[in-house]
């Protein structure tokens, strides 16, 4: 049974009041001790999903959101769990007033009332309805794709399809602003499949950014490229284009952005190398099937600190997605690219992906820094494979290193 301090009891009962009356805005709890790892604020809001009343959690971390969804009789035991264990200060807005929970440096813990600084309670919306980049509504491209109907209204079997799209773009918006004006003029999309993502990216380039960039999506099936022409002709996207081919035989020169998601095993090497070698100024990879390392590593079996969890198969498919995507990292930092290697789930029902980005550095270095720099890089890619048995990685071999 939790046992509660006086001031977490008076917290808690305050939170189920805001809840049944009404009045209920959010609830902040920062200043984290507690030993759940990089984890350092946790935001509450109220949402409908399926016309049931959930409190949202936001756990931030600090390279990431994880959002999860309770019913209030959990979201309170989860608050006193926290405030018991971790968490040193909590805030309660309501539109009546803020309430505050404080634990001090001695232990003790006290509670106070303040002025509401919140004047209406916020709407109670799940995030399928927040703004979009991608609207639905006068879209032709969406139409033929068939996420939505005539009438711009998204299909109920298109509506991960959708979240997927507008997640994507979101991504590639904030890592396009982080590059001067006008950087971005032509952009390959290797793999394009249907060209959701094309499409989209083509639209948000010259709807919202108003550039004028060439957008090229490159698919291997014929059939998936005559569609997508058809339907770019159709939408008069005249800077949109689809070729046929592979990626290792497109010529990517002048590509300032090149992405390439879920492009199987050593395909995502090829693209990362197409990238490099056009010195572009953006590398997008979401990479999949990393079967290339996991053979080295199972073909060479060295003994390391980690063998009693590779030895499991599902271990050992883990840790080679990691090394290999690690190693490409320290590559594209090779080369002058500031590199990002981060997780995100596009919604609910989409499994956990992880994109490497490459930023072209802008800054130039001294030539003997810099070759001090490149030389630490290539030790660490060293150091890496032998510890893990691995004879060679793809785009080293591409890259000749």
């Amino acid at each position: 049974m939790m046992v509660f301090s006086e001031h977490i009891a008076q917290f808690l009962s305050a939170l189920e009041v805001s809840l049944n009356v009404k009045n209920f805005a959010k609830i902040s709890l920062g200043n984290y001790k507690g030993k759940e790892e990089a984890l350092k604020q946790i935001l509450v809001r109220k949402v409908v999903i399926r016309r049931e009343e959930k409190l949202a959690f936001t756990f931030r971390y600090k390279t990431r959101d994880i959002v999860k969804n309770f019913n209030s009789a959990e979201a309170i035991n989860l608050i006193a769990e926290y405030l018991q264990n971790g968490f040193k200060i909590a805030t309660l807005f309501t539109t009546a007033k803020d309430l505050i929970f404080e634990e001090l440096n001695n232990g003790k813990t006290v509670i106070r009332e303040i002025n509401a600084s919140i004047k209406e309670v916020p709407a109670d919306v799940h995030d399928q309805t927040k703004e979009r980049l991608i609207k639905p509504e006068l879209k032709l491209y969406l139409n033929e794709l068939k996420i939505t109907d005539a009438d711009g209204k998204v299909y109920k079997n298109a509506q991960d399809k959708f979240r997927q799209i507008n997640h994507y773009i979101e991504i590639l918006s904030a890592l396009i602003k982080e590059l001067p004006d006008g950087t971005i003029k032509k952009v390959a999309d290797m793999g394009s499949g249907k060209g959701y993502l094309t499409f989209a990216l083509y639209d948000y380039l010259h709807s919202i950014l108003k550039s004028e960039s060439e957008v090229i999506g490159i698919e291997y099936r014929q059939d998936m490229v005559n569609l997508c022409n058809e339907v770019a002709k159709k939408s008069s996207f005249d800077g949109l284009s689809f070729v046929q081919g592979t990626i290792e035989d497109y010529d990517a020169t002048d590509v300032n952005l090149l992405i390439a998601l879920h492009a199987c095993d050593t395909a995502t090497d090829d693209a990362i190398y197409k990238g490099i070698k056009a010195n572009a100024d953006l590398i997008v990879v979401a990479p999949c099937c990393h079967k290339q390392i996991r053979r080295e590593i199972e073909k060479n079996k060295v003994k390391n600190d980690i063998s009693f969890l590779t030895k499991h198969g599902i271990f050992l498919e883990r840790q080679a997605e990691m090394v290999t995507d690690g190693i490409r990292a320290l590559i594209l930092e090779y080369f002058g690219y500031k590199t990002k290697v981060f997780e995100f789930i596009s919604d609910v029902h989409t499994p956990k992906n992880v994109l490497v980005v490459g930023v072209k550095k802008a800054e130039s270095l001294k030539l003997k820094a810099e070759s001090e720099r490149k030389a630490e890089v290539l030790q660490k890619i060293k150091a890496s494979k032998a510890y893990f048995g691995i004879g060679y990685h793809h785009l080293e071999r591409l890259l000749e290193l």
